[in-house]
């Protein structure tokens, strides 16, 4: 285990951003926080900090549990973070996943002229009919 790690090094080997210059972009960004701070990339890390990290359409919060540079495999990272992001903020992403109505199943193509206009009805809340 490591005693000082960059967040942005961090962020990317317990793979909640896929690569490390994409971390260290939305750490410039401002979307990912300590303690209400926005902090830069280059920030050293500490062991038991929550790390928030804005993914629209929410914000998901990490605990750190030990500290790496090293990038691992799923399996493993679950012993350098826990996600602690509130039930209430998880529910509107998995709602956000069932109304989004713009996802279409691999493989339909575009929608139809039809399709289109039910997606749009659904979206201003009209009722529609099938």
């Amino acid at each position: 285990m490591e005693e000082k790690v960059r967040i942005d090094k961090w962020l990317w080997a317990v793979r909640i951003f896929k690569t490390r210059s994409l971390a260290a972009e939305e750490c410039g960004k401002g979307h990912v926080t300590i303690g209400d701070v926005h902090v830069k990339a280059s920030r050293e890390l500490k062991g038991g900090e929550i790390v928030k990290v804005r993914i629209p359409p929410i914000e998901r919060h990490y605990r750190v549990k030990a500290l790496t540079a090293k990038r691992m495999s799923a399996q493993l990272a679950v012993d350098f973070v826990e996600e602690v992001t509130p039930p209430e903020n998880l529910a509107l992403l998995n709602a956000v996943k069932v109304y989004g109505f713009e996802s279409r199943p691999r493989g339909l193509g575009r929608p139809t002229k039809r399709d289109r206009r039910m997606i749009d009805k659904m979206k201003e809340g009209d009722d529609y009919d099938l």
